[in-house]
């Protein structure tokens, strides 16, 4: 695939972020695209915060990859997030590999890639560098923040780190801390990349190596837990794939062997695989419980922000215990908190595939909300 990187709109933040990690960007690059038109109230902004594989091109054409954006089912012209109405703002995360600052970007100091001379980043980091956009666009306070996934991890970070500055959230598919199952299938992910030797120790971008078959085994165990069992045997089942019968070799033989191939190396293309390591592991340090000694209410205490918590029935990775876990602390303070289970049969990636239950939500909570909040400002 011809990536064409030469499209993506930068800002550069000088401010310095202190990191987690104790160290300091003294300067970061921020890509970002947006949809729509930002009004004279500045009051119809809306910040979408991308997943662990998306980046900044939540809709139309992503003008890298000349594919489609990642979110185009929900969001565009008369989409449930309608671009005729709303001003969309979506940013690579800092550590990810569509422009941002990360690992794949030129360190000034040596003027080589970062590799892993790049410092480890949570989300927290990440929510704290995406606020730089909102200043520079001028906008005080987002109608809505949002995301799935990791994103909706970016939702909630955000509401405990800038409450002031949204008059909404709905965090998808996510909860307010990984569990141990999800830190061990990260943790598969980040070995299989680091066993390939093309990896290089984290090299291979100054060797002029590419480690496709570890990022690509990574994207496959990644991509087995955003689907659900119920799904999977719905699209594939046993089907073999052009042969009458199992050819007694280890090829593919299943049409679910093909599919999670295709998925695994197609990704190589489009994916920097140190940027997985670094975000996987963001993923993996995110806990709100251990950010407010236990206690998750206190993450949200005094809060304001209007929420509606998605979750899908059939998602086994972020499942909806772990939603309800969220609208009880956010109950426990009195918070305004809208909860909704879709059902589906999608899994874990249920809000990116044409699911009209939760286009619907989406539509009608953004709607209704700003009908209350554009009489504010």
């Amino acid at each position: 695939m011809n990536l064409n990187f030469s499209s993506i709109k930068k800002i550069k933040i000088e401010k310095p972020l202190l990191l987690d990690c104790g160290v300091t960007l003294s300067g970061f690059n921020l890509a970002y695209e947006t949809y729509g038109k930002l009004n004279e109230k500045k009051n119809n902004a809306i910040l979408v915060f991308h997943a662990l594989s998306g980046d900044q091109f939540v809709t139309e054409t992503n003008t890298v990859t000349n594919k489609d954006g990642w979110w185009n089912l929900a969001v565009g012209k008369d989409k449930s997030i309608d671009t005729n109405k709303y001003f969309v703002i979506c940013a690579n995360v800092i550590g990810g590999c569509m422009g941002s600052t990360g690992p794949k970007e030129i360190d000034p100091s040596t003027g080589k890639p970062y590799g892993l001379n790049f410092p480890v980043i949570t989300i927290k980091d990440m929510v704290s560098a995406q606020a730089h956009l909102l200043d520079y666009f001028g906008i005080k306070k987002t109608l809505a923040v949002l995301g799935g996934s990791m994103g909706g991890m970016q939702a909630l970070q955000f509401c405990t780190l800038f409450p002031e500055r949204t008059y909404a959230s709905i965090p998808i598919a996510c909860a307010a801390s990984h569990s141990a199952q999800n830190i061990a299938f990260n943790e598969l992910a980040r070995q299989a990349i680091m066993a390939d030797p093309e990896w290089d120790n984290g090299n291979y971008l100054t060797s002029g190596k590419v480690p496709r078959k570890g990022l690509a085994i990574a994207r496959m165990a990644g991509h087995i837990s955003y689907l659900s069992e119920q799904g999977l045997q719905n699209k594939f089942g046993r089907k073999l794939q052009k042969q009458t019968d199992v050819k007694f070799t280890f090829d593919a033989d299943f049409e679910v062997e093909s599919y999670l191939k295709y998925q695994g190396y197609s990704f190589v293309d489009r994916f920097d695989a140190n940027s997985y390591l670094y975000i996987t592991r963001a993923m993996d340090y995110f806990d709100l419980y251990k950010q407010n000694n236990g206690n998750l209410s206190k993450a949200f205490d005094g809060s304001k922000i209007k929420y509606c918590i998605i979750s899908f029935s059939t998602d086994w990775l972020y499942p909806t215990l772990e939603s309800k876990k969220i609208v009880i602390a956010l109950n426990s303070i009195g918070a305004e908190v809208s909860f909704v289970e879709i059902v589906s049969n999608n899994g874990h990636d249920s809000f990116l595939v044409d699911e009209p239950a939760f286009f619907n939500t989406l539509k009608g909570f953004i709607d209704s909300t700003y009908e209350e909040f554009k009489n504010e400002i």
